[in-house]
């Protein structure tokens, strides 16, 4: 096999998928809301959702449930297997199973089927297969109309599984928004690594101050500006007024653009002449994860951090972000 038809290949898997995740994506509708009010019915009422598949289905159930429980809806999976064999003890009537098969026909999900039953709880299952025996064992079916699989002999789950783990997903990112998941709760969920960090840290606990912030007043010289900028050793100036409020923000990359146009007397000329007027800054309170955000939005690199009365109290420069291990 040539290195272009190792290409080719590896195309024509995505374009499978992408494929599989369109159709799929057209054919959300009234079974899919459905199964949200369940959901949120069942969560409002103590319970949890439950997750189970079996073979690869079982993975995206490890997936699914782990999205819902880090965004707001308590969640278990429960391997059908052992679920025979004692485990069946973790779910209670107040609970609602989510089923996974795309087939429909998996022997292990269909003996768990009724045993869950004979425990109270209500069902939803996500198959390929509208006719199948699981979907009409379920309360509610969420069709997966992916088509074939890219796997060449049709077999190992590839396209299905890919639009089934996006099924779950959208389950899970219209659940927060149902329930009004906050971020604050999310970070409580997530109290380690770069995501915790992004979440719990705030402006005041990154941002640049005292000796490491180049602020000036409006009338300061280009050259005082550039100066106080290298004893910060920071890019950017912010500019302030002598009531500390924000007026503008002066870049090197402002320097360099203001000296190929071949403006005289630069470095004597007003600061205020050439500098960014009323920028886009940050109130203070603002967390780690929104910053990333305008960071990525704006396309920018310093970010001035004012007070509730507009008053510069830091700045922000992207460079730092890594070192406080929030990206």
């Amino acid at each position: 096999m040539t290195g272009e038809e190792m290409v080719e290949r590896a195309r024509e898997v995505f374009d499978i998928e992408i494929e599989g995740l369109r159709k799929t994506r057209e054919s959300i509708g009234g079974t899919f809301t459905e199964a949200v009010k369940m959901i949120l019915d069942c969560t409002a009422a103590g319970g949890i959702l439950v997750v189970s598949g079996v073979g690869k289905n079982l993975h995206i159930a490890e997936k699914m449930s782990a999205i819902f429980s880090s965004t707001g809806t308590r969640s278990i999976v429960l391997n059908p297997v052992q679920a025979m064999h004692g485990d069946l003890g973790m779910v209670s009537a107040k609970d609602i199973l989510l089923a996974l098969s795309f087939s429909g026909e998996s022997d292990e999900i269909l003996r768990l089927i009724p045993a869950i039953r004979r425990h109270g709880l209500k069902v939803i299952s996500m198959t390929g297969k509208p006719k199948s025996t699981l979907a009409e064992m379920s309360d509610v079916h969420i069709e997966i109309p992916c088509g074939k699989e890219a796997c060449p002999f049709g077999m190992a789950p590839t396209n299905s599984t890919t639009a089934t783990m996006a099924m779950g997903d959208a389950l899970a990112m219209v659940l927060i928004d149902a329930q009004k998941f906050a971020i604050e709760e999310y970070a409580m969920n997530h109290p380690a690594g770069a995501i915790g960090r992004a979440l719990v840290m705030k402006a005041t606990d990154i941002m640049r101050t005292g000796d490491r912030l180049a602020k000036v007043l409006p009338d300061a010289t280009v050259m005082a500006t550039l100066l106080a900028m290298t004893a910060a050793k920071a890019g950017s100036a912010v500019v302030a007024d002598a009531d500390g409020r924000l007026c503008g923000i002066f870049t090197d990359g402002d320097f360099r653009r203001v000296m190929s146009e071949g403006h005289e007397d630069v470095l004597e000329a007003s600061v205020s002449k050439f500098m960014t007027a009323s920028p886009m800054f940050v109130r203070d309170d603002v967390y780690a994860a929104e910053l990333l955000k305008i960071f990525e939005r704006r396309r920018i690199d310093d970010l001035p951090v004012c007070d509730s009365e507009g008053r510069v109290v830091g700045l922000v420069d992207i460079q730092d972000l890594p070192k406080m291990k929030v990206l």
